[in-house]
Order: structure tokens, then C-alpha cells, then sequence
């Protein structure tokens, strides 16, 4: 069976976010309250960051099961993350844990006690700013991906194998980003192909089309082509997103298009959702 392999802290998986800055990033998104598409992105990666160093946390410090990479792309195509890891690509866990770029601190509403809710003020670890500037040379972001991936995949060659997740909300403009996909998913660990799963955010509100097993009913060749793009989800991560409320088969891919704040989060949650680590 593919994607069972046991992560492992000698045995870990990568996680890259290509994160697209175009400057239609800062137009709002779908939702009950407007937010600029660049603040959504950034506020889902740095609360997921949190949430893996949590998550591999034990008595000794963060496991490094995952290393991460934050690349952006718009005027530039490089790392995004900020602070003493800025210019990096692939950083081990518990360094991504211990190097925050800065705290800042949100109100958030959290229970009472008393079945009401209360506003109380959370630290919140930033690792990348929002940033909204340039075109969307897409290619050259999966290009930029791709060469992550082969090293991976050679140094790690039984490793879960690499997810890619990239978060768009525009065509590109270098040209047709198929044949760069394709290369991505080339790469193979033992346990199966690397991974691509595609995100679509919107500022158009409407019906979110999450997790699709067809591209029927897709509103455009964009959408399609990033429907074709991306992989088929693995057995336990449609599980989880079944078990989350999403309608899933085994033809469903790693794909939302048109999608609000919601589901922003939880298509991250879903799409770095891991075997069991040990």
C-alpha cells in the first residue's frame, strides 16, 4: 500500500507551501467578513506551523518529522519566511519551532465555562508576512518546487514522500504550469509519488467546489487544469476528510476551487495530514 510509510524523526517527510504573492492577493476573499486573500494565506500557514510543532512536541522538544518550506511567488520566487529563517527553503521542525519571525497577539473567543463565550488575547507565531506584489509565475514556482522534491526524494528515498500544496488565486503568467506539475509528481519515494494538491482562493463567495473526483462542473479551463494537476488524495487523508464532512471517493484529488476562509484551513489541515508518527 503507498502512503503508509511511519514517519519518523530519521525517517521524516517534507512539506512545501508555494504560496502565490500576486498583487490580486490583496483583493478580499469569500466570507462573512472581507479580509484581503494575502492575510487569509498567511494567517492559515503560520496557524498551521503553530499547530505541526504541537503536534511534535514531546518532553525533549519538537520531533523533526516534518521539514517545511514556505516559498512564495509574484515579484520574486524564493522562500517566504521572515525573521532568522528568511531566505531558506527546507527547514526542519524544530527549527521552524524556536524561530518565529515575531509574536503577535490576537483576541479570540473561547468558552466560558458557562455555555457563552468569552474574548481573551492568544500569542500568535508569525513565520511569513502577507505579501501582495507582482505577477503569478506559477511555472517557475513548481520548477522551484520540483528541484525541493529530487533532493528529497534522494536523500530520503523510503520517506513518506513530499507534499506540495499551492495556495493561488490567479492563472499563471509564465505559461501553461502542466508540464512543471507533472515533474513535481515524477518523484518517487518507495512509498509512492510525491504529492500536489492545488488551492483556489477567491474573492467570488458562492458554493466552494472542495475535493472533487471529476472536473465536470468546473466553471473554467483554469480551474480544470489545476483539477488535472493535482493528485489523487491517499486512503487515510480521505478518510479524515470524510470524517470532516467532505463527500470523498477514491478518484478524489487534492483540489478546492473558489474557496473562503474555511476552507482555506481546513484544505490545509486535510492536505498535511500524515500517517502516524512515531
Amino acid at each position: 500500500m503507498p502512503y503508509t510509510a511511519e514517519i519518523s524523526r530519521s525517517n521524516p517527510t517534507s512539506i512545501i507551501f508555494l504560496v502565490d504573492q500576486s498583487t490580486s492577493m490583496s483583493d478580499p476573499i469569500g466570507g462573512e467578513v472581507p479580509q484581503q486573500k494575502a492575510d487569509v494565506v498567511a494567517d492559515a500557514i503560520n496557524r498551521l506551523l503553530t499547530e505541526l510543532s504541537v503536534k511534535c512536541a514531546k518532553e525533549e522538544g519538537v520531533r523533526d518529522y516534518f521539514h517545511v518550506a514556505v516559498i512564495g511567488y509574484g515579484a520574486t520566487v524564493g522562500s517566504a519566511f521572515a525573521g532568522s529563517l528568511a531566505g531558506r527553503d527546507i527547514v526542519p521542525l524544530s527549527e521552524v519551532a524556536d524561530n518565529p519571525a515575531r509574536v503577535d497577539e490576537r483576541s479570540k473567543k473561547v468558552p466560558d465555562g458557562a455555555g457563552g463565550l468569552v474574548e481573551t488575547v492568544v500569542n500568535f507565531p508569525l513565520w511569513m508576512d502577507p505579501v501582495a506584489h507582482g505577477g503569478t509565475p506559477m511555472n517557475r514556482a513548481l520548477q522551484y518546487a520540483e528541484s525541493l522534491v529530487a533532493a528529497w526524494t534522494e536523500r530520503y528515498p523510503a520517506s513518506f514522500p513530499p507534499i506540495v500544496i499551492n495556495l493561488t488565486d490567479g492563472e499563471s503568467t509564465d505559461g501553461d504550469p502542466t508540464a512543471a506539475a507533472e515533474a513535481i509528481t515524477s518523484h518517487a519515494t518507495a512509498d509512492g509519488a510525491a504529492l500536489l494538491f492545488n488551492l483556489h482562493v477567491s474573492a467570488a463567495g458562492g458554493t466552494p467546489t472542495a475535493f472533487p473526483d471529476t472536473a465536470d462542473g468546473l466553471p473554467d479551463s483554469y480551474a480544470q487544469t489545476l483539477f488535472a494537476m493535482s493528485s489523487p488524495l491517499p486512503s487515510h487523508m480521505r478518510s479524515y476528510a470524510a470524517s470532516q464532512g467532505q463527500r470523498v471517493s477514491e478518484t478524489t484529488r487534492g483540489f478546492v476551487y473558489n474557496a473562503d476562509v474555511t476552507t482555506v484551513v481546513q484544505f490545509l489541515d486535510i492536505g498535511t495530514r500524515a500517517t502516524e508518527l512515531r
